[in-house]
């Protein structure tokens, strides 16, 4: 069942959308460089949580141990934070990341450039990001689900990349996973109909090389069956008049 939000959820939903903006454009990118570990960045994301008295979406959900996914290189999501994961020149870093205030709940994810990327590298992760916004453009009342799929994937497949079809956007809300999925490839006109207050996940994920992915013994890390690098971004948007109201975006 897709969860219509009342103006004061919606209210809700914008000011843990904030501090999670905040969080992943503010203080995430000052402690993304060679040298630096995972679990460092995690130990500082939950020091931020503390302190803005927010909830970790990720921690235990499902048995997830931490607060963030943090997927470097050809990891795709739900990558684990590693005291053994230590950044290096040329490395991208894929983080996502939820923040649940007063039971309303925002995800967000940003792919970083560590040190000195490679142009090919930087290109994957330039095109993900956009490939989002062209997905948030398909965002209006009367728009169906399937237009926001066709949209990201469309911009994309011109460069030859992957778009990984195993996970998919989602509904947020009261909870982390919501209805409807929202997967990044589609055919316009198909899905659940967008209304106003619908409130959405839209998180392409995009590899150099192949879609196809296999997950790691831990049980939760996805990465691209051939090894290639893979970029992550993703905004919750909420539906409105006037199209989509991006909530985690200072």
């Amino acid at each position: 069942m897709i969860i219509i939000k009342t103006e004061r959820e919606v209210e809700m939903m914008r000011r843990a959308g904030i501090k999670l903006a905040r969080l992943l454009d503010e203080i995430i990118p000052g402690l993304i460089k060679p040298g630096v570990s995972a679990a460092y960045v995690e130990q500082k994301v939950n020091e931020y949580m503390d302190k803005e008295k927010c909830i970790p979406s990720f921690k235990g959900y499902g048995g997830f141990p931490y607060a963030t996914c943090m997927s470097l290189n050809e990891e795709i999501v739900h990558g684990f934070a590693l005291d053994t994961k230590i950044f290096k020149d040329g490395d991208i870093i894929s983080v996502d990341c939820g923040v649940t205030l007063e039971g309303y709940v925002a995800d967000s994810a940003r792919t970083y450039l560590v040190g000195n990327v490679s142009e090919d590298i930087k290109k994957l992760v330039k095109v993900t990001e956009e490939s989002l916004y062209e997905g948030i453009k398909a965002v209006k009342p009367g728009n169906r689900i399937g237009d926001i799929g066709y949209a990201v994937e469309s911009y994309v497949k011109p460069y030859g990349y992957g778009v990984i079809r195993d996970y998919v956007g989602h509904g947020v809300g009261r909870k982390l996973h919501e209805d409807p999925q929202i997967p990044n490839y589609g055919t316009p006109g198909k899905g659940p109909v967008m209304r106003k207050n619908m409130t959405l996940a839209i998180e392409p994920m995009i590899s150099l090389g192949d879609y196809r992915v296999e997950i790691l013994e831990d049980n939760w890390t996805a990465v691209t069956l051939d090894k290639s690098p893979a970029a992550h971004f993703e905004h919750t948007v909420l539906v409105t008049d006037n199209g989509a109201e991006i909530i985690t975006k200072l």
